[in-house]
């Protein structure tokens, strides 16, 4: 492999994985270390991202893309953060960045309970709620290396407070995991706002969506930033390529960076399983009774759950019972799995749109008269 193939292969490591920890990957590590000068450089200027990295792990300060789109911190269970769950982490990473090396699980309870008194943060009782939610962010610094378990487990902790565990804390690597120091914000909002600012707005801004949307539709940009892209989306193919090994497939509706080897998304589509399927067959049905000559369509309320129960008396035969028993839940993760994959868009008052790009998973003519025949009417 040449070293350009190398510089590729880590900047995939670092998009797919913004901290790196040499303990757990030491090749990675020893990759990015390789080519971290070339790295930083290609990060700062083609997304405006910023590349530390440390003898004992590598950290991309990936901007995000502003408070209209993110994605969760997730808990054990892979579900998303609560406000609760932030709350905690916030205070955690204020408590510990100038603990000791080895700490008390009960001494960190109570320096965070502390710190939130003086923030004038209300945590209330000592509750399993309160506790859990303090799990869930101790949890995820553990999962990012910042915290070690020793002796004990600090998921114990939640059903039993009475629990101790040793921990070892690693101040440098929470130091950086925030994108902005918290003390120059005041308001989650300040933080996404700050974190995804950046010298060269309308270039950066626009390639962060490429890289991290699935798809990029030019009529949902504003127009600087759709003018930008079409002038120089050719170019922009050529550097994506050679830089991330991305395929930029452009189209008169907008663009999308297809990867090839299919690493750098945690959540994929099509996809096995009753969810997949059943989302994979929504957007078919979809695209054919709502595909218009707009670049989107309207998706009027309950239609998704018409679609979706259709499907369910069609296929539930060989669908996960679960989801047979509860159809209310799959109708909801079908629109939020479609919503995520840029297949639908939500606006702030929920309404839904079908986007131009769900007409890749439509079928083709002679399949059409073999979906189910499903009434798509209001509910």
């Amino acid at each position: 492999m040449n070293d350009a193939d190398e510089q590729r292969d880590a900047a995939r490591l670092l998009l797919r994985s913004p901290l790196v920890l040499a303990a757990s990957d030491p090749e990675g590590h020893r990759g990015i270390r390789r080519h971290a000068e070339p790295l930083a450089a290609m990060f700062r200027t083609y997304l405006g991202y910023r590349l530390v990295v440390d003898p004992r792990f590598a950290r991309l300060y990936k901007a995000g893309l502003g408070t209209s789109e993110g994605r969760p911190l997730l808990r054990s269970s892979k579900a998303p953060f609560a406000p609760r769950d932030y709350t905690y982490l916030a205070l955690l990473c204020s408590v510990l960045l100038t603990a000791r090396t080895q700490v008390l699980l009960s001494s960190v309870v109570a320096d965070v309970r502390q710190a939130a008194a003086e923030a004038e943060i209300d945590l209330g009782a000592d509750t399993l709620t309160e506790r859990r939610a303090l799990v869930h962010a101790l949890r995820r610094l553990v999962v990012f290396g910042a915290v070690i378990e020793d002796a004990g487990t600090v998921d114990d902790y939640a059903d039993d407070p009475s629990k101790e565990a040793l921990l070892w804390v690693e101040p440098e690597i929470i130091r950086h995991l925030l994108a902005v120091p918290l003390r120059e914000v005041d308001s989650p909002d300040d933080l996404v706002r700050l974190a995804a600012a950046g010298p060269d707005a309308v270039r950066h801004s626009v390639r962060r969506r490429v890289v991290e949307c699935p798809v990029v539709m030019a009529d949902e940009l504003p127009e600087p930033e759709r003018l930008w892209l079409r002038q120089y989306q050719r170019r922009e193919a050529q550097i994506i390529d050679e830089n991330l090994g991305l395929r930029l497939e452009i189209r008169a509706e907008g663009v999308a960076a297809l990867d090839p080897s299919e690493e750098l998304t945690d959540v994929r589509f099509p996809r096995e399983g009753t969810l997949g399927q059943a989302s994979l067959l929504t957007a078919a049905r979809l695209a054919v009774q709502l595909r218009s000559d707009d670049a989107s369509a309207s998706v009027g309320p309950g239609v998704v759950d018409s679609v979706v129960r259709g499907l369910l008396a069609a296929h539930g035969r060989r669908w996960a019972k679960d989801y047979v028993d509860h159809p209310e839940r799959l109708v909801a993760e079908v629109e939020d799995l479609l919503v995520d994959m840029g297949l639908m868009a939500r606006s702030g008052d929920g309404a839904l749109r079908l986007r131009a790009v769900a007409a890749r998973y439509a079928p083709q003519p002679e399949q059409i008269d073999r979906l189910p025949s499903l009434d798509l009417e209001e509910s």
